[in-house]
């Protein structure tokens, strides 16, 4: 596979990504936009967790996708501060970078994410119709679960020890800070992918987002939709192997147009 780094601006912010190619003469591929979750704890790049999303890139790849890895605002290599709205304006201009590939076939886009990530996807699928599948790993249907187990102040704290909060001011409003997690409750859009397919999963043993959200979501769903609960899984779905093997097939078998190597 060819492997291309990347890098793009969003509210005068660097972002950081790569995008990986599959190594044949068939195109335009399908392309896919990986999404990862809100960080557990400091960016470690030669950590096994930091290579995790390369490693899905590259299976994604090697499976006949033309995959998208890239770091939110106030994550890994990218530039500024967490801020989950900001996040969404950052996974549309990743859209705009990936449909602007040659290889890329601009009527089979699809998006995953896990955990905050997942939450994302829904809320720019639901307005973006570009995004024509979904997949979510460990979605909350809300944030109740991060905003009231702990107070806002110790909230930041804790982001600033991981360092997705860098910035001594910022956020410039704590209200509106908070609000932008209540604004973008995956229960609220989900809705709005319909008649768009989109993929549940979770795992049965998530300690950190209780399955419960994952059926709140499929409830609020529209059709098409399939929901998947991994037995004895946790909340790092991207590291079972299972709940990947059953997004790719289901992502191989929703492309009308899917190419193999």
């Amino acid at each position: 596979m060819k492997i291309e780094p990347i890098s793009f601006t969003v509210d005068q912010l660097k972002l950081i990504g790569e995008v990986y190619f599959p190594e044949t003469t068939r195109s335009p591929y399908p392309a896919l936009c990986l999404c990862h979750g809100i960080p557990a704890e400091p960016y470690n790049p030669d950590s096994p967790d930091a290579q995790g999303y390369r490693l899905l890139a590259q299976r994604f790849c090697i499976a006949g996708f033309v995959s998208l890895i890239f770091n939110f605002r106030g994550t890994g290599r990218s530039e500024g501060n967490l801020d989950i709205l900001g996040w969404t304006r950052d996974l549309t201009t990743a859209l705009d970078v990936l449909l602007g590939f040659r290889e890329v076939n601009k009527e089979d886009i699809s998006v995953i994410g896990f955990s905050g990530g997942a939450a994302v996807a829904i809320y720019v699928a639901a307005r973006d119709k570009r995004i024509v599948r979904v997949v979510t790993g460990a979605c909350p249907a809300d944030f109740t679960f991060l905003l009231k187990s702990q107070p806002a102040s110790e909230l930041i704290q804790r982001f600033r020890s991981i360092g997705v909060i860098r910035d001594k001011d910022f956020p410039p409003s704590l209200p509106q800070w908070l609000m932008g997690f209540e604004q973008i409750s995956p229960w609220r859009w989900v809705s709005y992918i319909s008649p768009r397919p989109i993929l549940i999963l979770h795992g049965e043993n998530d300690g950190v987002v209780p399955v419960a959200h994952a059926r709140r979501l499929y409830e609020q769903a529209g059709e098409p939709k399939e929901m998947n609960i991994i037995p004895g899984a946790r909340h790092r779905l991207r590291l079972e192997t299972k709940a990947i093997d059953i997004a790719l097939a289901w992502l191989k078998a929703k492309f009308p147009s899917f190419v193999t190597n």
